[in-house]
């Protein structure tokens, strides 16, 4: 047992004022005590599986902070009776990695439970040759790797390694799982279950959390310990709001407004503001914010809310991700200026982002997927001709203009229109040419 387990097993069955934040004394120790991501650790998901076979292999869980990813990756090393390493991206290097490579190849002879578990955090933080160094260890199955990233692995986890991990997307949790924690640390915690606490309302807690579990169970802390300790507490939405001001430095003392803050940073650039999207930025520089992570939400901006009413946008930022890349700072900050202030100051259009997202939406609503229409089929062998593939296609380029009229969506979708130009210059030209080209679609 680690000395954070034994200190939160202490707390828990020794009744004295808790020197241990909220979150760390209602760390669950097993999936039972485990709250959300049913998806992936309920009855018959893949991960209880796992754990349930003893059958484990490397894999990387993305999702939000507070959601449980350290927490399940310790639960699945307890209940697998593993050895467990564990090493920051933020502060580790190649000699740490290869330091816990050696301890697994030296204990390897004397273990019985299986190979042992390497937890990394933000990895999508580890350079090429950091992971480079991982790749032999967690081919040979020497050890199992369990990664743990905010970010979407595809983006700086490299490709070899990610072709032997397996990705377990993490959800933010919802009203119901948020209810449970708060009950939880209400009626469970050895210190706050002796406290006269009235919770008369919820809403502001659960929307200062975000769906973060750790959050919230921080949040709590700092409402209960605002209070007299002979005090009843009463939690209501004033009282949350008035002692989160009274407290910002604590309620962020681990960086818990980073989400908020590239939330206003994003929000700034979609308003077409450049001063708050360059304070933002500057708020985030000076704490520290790895320089990628802002281009590359740069990067998704220029293509969810620029999109086609200025296609160039897209193409600058990406030239800003592979700049920030090869340069970093402190230069990088001009780049990521010029940058944010010229998608800041880009018309605006979200018709592409829509387009796709309601494309998706009525792919997945059905299991019949309507199947494609024979004059757009491949007909590379005679039967396929003689069955009528390819039939009845009409080359465009061969017409005036390079267009002909024909139906290029299954029968069941005919007139169908998913793409609706947005109101700025470049799409008012976009649907010019559509309604030359598509009466049906009625642009």
């Amino acid at each position: 047992m680690g000395i954070i387990s034994y200190l939160c097993y202490e707390m828990r069955n020794t009744p004295t004022i808790p020197l241990i934040p909220l979150p760390e004394r209602l760390r669950p120790r097993t999936l039972d005590e485990y709250v959300g991501q049913e998806h992936l650790v309920g009855p018959g998901a893949v991960l209880r599986k796992m754990i349930e076979t003893g059958n484990i292999s490397s894999f990387i869980l993305w999702g939000p902070p507070g959601v449980g990813k350290t927490t399940l990756a310790r639960i699945i090393a307890n209940q697998l009776s593993r050895e467990f390493f564990t090493l920051s991206a933020i502060s580790s290097g190649v000699k740490d990695v290869r330091e816990v490579i050696d301890k697994a190849k030296s204990g390897r002879m004397f273990a019985t439970a299986g190979a042992p578990i390497l937890f990394i955090d933000e990895i999508h933080r580890f350079n090429k040759a950091q992971q480079d160094a991982l790749l032999g260890a967690v081919e040979s199955g020497l050890i199992i790797l369990i990664g743990a990233t905010t970010e979407n692995p595809s983006f700086e986890v490299i490709s070899p390694l990610l072709s032997r991990c397996q990705v377990y997307v993490l959800k933010s949790l919802d009203v119901k799982d948020l209810d449970t924690l708060l009950n939880r640390a209400l009626t469970e915690d050895i210190y706050l279950k002796d406290r006269k606490i009235e919770v008369a309302e919820k809403e502001a807690l659960f929307r200062f959390s975000g769906g973060d579990g750790r959050k919230l169970l921080n949040i709590i802390d700092i409402i209960v310990q605002s209070f007299p300790p002979d005090a009843p507490v009463r939690i209501d939405n004033q009282v949350v709001t008035d002692r989160l001001q009274e407290n910002i430095a604590l309620y962020d003392k681990n960086g818990e407004q980073h989400y908020d803050i590239i939330s206003a940073f994003i929000k700034s650039m979609r308003g077409s503001d450049p001063n708050g999207a360059i304070y933002w930025m500057a708020r985030m520089l000076a704490g520290g914010e790895d320089p990628l992570f802002i281009a590359r939400r740069m990067l998704i901006l220029a293509s969810e809310d620029v999109g086609l009413a200025n296609p160039n946008a897209a193409l600058l930022a990406e030239a800003c991700f592979n700049a920030v890349h090869q340069i970093g700072m402190p230069e990088a900050r001009i780049i990521l200026a010029e940058t944010c202030i010229y998608l800041a100051t880009s018309p605006k259009s979200n018709a592409s982002y829509m387009a796709i997202d309601e494309a998706l939406a009525m792919v997945n609503s059905t299991n019949d997927a309507p199947p494609v229409p024979l004059h757009l089929r491949n007909a590379p062998t005679q039967l396929m001709k003689d069955l009528g593939y390819h039939k009845g296609y009409k080359y465009a380029h061969e017409y005036e203009g390079n267009f002909v009229d024909q139906e290029f969506l299954p029968d069941a979708l005919r007139g169908h229109k998913f793409y609706e130009p947005g109101n700025n210059a470049r799409e008012a030209e976009i649907r010019k040419r559509l309604q030359a080209y598509w009466k049906k679609y009625n642009y």
